[in-house]
């Protein structure tokens, strides 16, 4: 059983699309699956949530799917034939107006404010332009910097622009009901820019009867201008560096990083490192130093998870990836002194429930006690636990299906799924029958275990103590 406390997400495709090949990759360590919904029919989108419902954990139950909605994406539109722009070429942007040196981008976008210097990017930023005059809400005329080609459907990024653009499309409507129906138990949101987009994804969720957490991904420079509203606002964030390193000057994108890390950490929240993790194994068996490094830093600084995109999906290597993902985690994870976390996330005054958390990670370290349990109904209590970095191994157990699959992306948590409890006298009861069967722990061992009582009611964290396995 994989037990690396910094947990693996990877991206379903072509290259993985077979049951015998999604189970392979769960044995190896990946605990989450990422079905990227911005590709595909309603039926190639149906047909990956049913091939990871198809396969199982190590300890017991499914994988957990996250649905991964495409946002509103702005690409270039209605080109009949690649356009070239020179250094110095003059051409307009709009979604309103055609004719000769206009480019088309998608409709529905509005053009706000436009800062000193703003620019627009076109394909991953390899063309760049810059506007030099604001027409209208749907008109933008600028100057060509980087030359380049344009072609039809290639992305757009608008850094320096304030864009008036819907949080749902029309497809992501869809796109969230189809993922709701096929048991997405997390829903990503692309191209957050404010904490007001939870809001509006929460009630349509809401609506469809359906309580799937909502991940925010970091991937505008408006989301990191308000990155405190939003980690507040949503169920965990996502640094997404693909467009995030176009938004923003990619020398930032390190620092913005690290302080959404720090930052969703301190707040209780899972926080996930996405977008070229090993890009170069997409084609290659072997993954380069730099990315080796860039793995070791985003576990060093904290991250609860690591997302692996086109080089499970797409790429030639499915298996190495998670191979060389596990190995990386496992060396690092092994160097790192956990008895310091829970003294310096402690320090600010605590309410009940962060209080008992902290308080069991210090019982576990100065005890040395190697299981600390949490039972919990939502997963606060394991998410809150898990805050503190404690050395000892974080078993949550809950009776909830649903919220066993959404814990399996939480730094250090082992989730498993028990039988149905009404009272704290049979807690204990509960928790040795998962020690014994699971062979955690030897008779007479010692181990923490904290909840809530009463029984079932979420965010009531308020009991600890230290029990032997009989």
């Amino acid at each position: 059983m994989n037990i690396s406390r910094t947990k693996i997400i990877a991206t379903v495709g072509p290259s993985c699309s077979t049951p015998e090949m999604i189970q392979s990759l769960v044995d190896k360590g990946v605990n989450c699956f990422r079905v990227n919904l911005s590709h595909g029919s309603a039926e190639d989108k149906e047909s990956y949530f049913k091939l990871i419902k198809s396969v199982k954990l190590p300890t017991g139950g499914r994988p957990a799917i996250l649905g991964d909605l495409a946002g509103p994406k702005i690409r270039v539109t209605d080109l009949e034939s690649p356009y070239e722009l020179n250094e110095g070429d003059l051409v307009t942007i709009s979604n309103e107006i055609t004719g000769d040196s206009v480019i088309s981008v998608s409709s529905g976008v509005k053009f706000q404010t436009v800062g000193e210097g703003a620019q627009i990017l076109i394909n991953d930023g390899r063309i760049a332009l810059e506007v030099i005059k604001h027409v209208s809400n749907s008109t933008l005329d600028c100057k060509t910097i980087t030359p380049g080609i344009v072609e039809n459907r290639k992305g757009v990024n608008f850094p320096g622009v304030a864009l008036d653009v819907p949080s749902l499309t029309e497809q992501d409507e869809l796109d969230l009901e189809l993922a709701l129906k096929n048991g997405a138990d997390w829903l990503a949101l692309s191209f957050v820019r404010s904490p007001s987009d939870y809001g509006l994804v929460r009630s349509r969720v809401r609506e469809l009867g359906y309580t799937a957490p909502i991940m925010a991904k970091i991937e505008k420079w408006e989301a990191v201008q308000n990155i405190d509203g939003i980690i507040d606002a949503f169920d965990a964030v996502m640094v997404a560096r693909g467009d995030l390193g176009v938004e923003v000057p990619l020398e930032q994108v390190p620092l913005i990083q690290k302080n959404v890390i720090e930052k969703a950490s301190l707040a209780g929240k899972p926080v996930i490192i996405a977008t070229q993790i090993l890009d170069s194994m997409t084609e290659r068996p072997v993954p380069t130093r730099a990315e080796v490094s860039d793995i070791a830093n985003a576990i060093l600084d904290g991250a609860d998870a690591l997302m692996v995109t086109g080089e499970t999906a797409m790429g030639d290597f499915p298996e190495k990836v998670i191979d060389v993902l596990t190995r990386v985690i496992g060396e690092i994870e092994s160097a790192i002194n956990y008895r310091d976390f829970a003294v310096s996330r402690g320090q600010n005054r605590l309410n009940t429930a962060k209080a008992i958390s902290h308080a069991a990670c210090t019982v576990a370290r100065d005890q040395e006690i190697k299981i600390l349990i949490t039972m919990t109904h939502s997963g606060s209590t394991a998410r809150m636990t898990s805050r503190y970095r404690p050395a000892a191994r974080i078993i949550a157990m809950t009776p909830k299906e649903k919220t066993c699959r959404q814990l399996s992306i939480v730094w250090g948590v082992t989730p498993f799924l028990i039988r149905e409890y009404t009272s704290s006298d049979e807690i204990a009861d509960v928790a040795n029958e998962i020690l014994t069967r699971e062979n955690l722990l030897s008779d007479g061992e010692k181990y923490v275990i904290t909840g809530g009582v009463p029984v079932g009611i979420p965010g009531t964290t308020n009991y600890l103590s230290v029990l032997k396995l009989v």
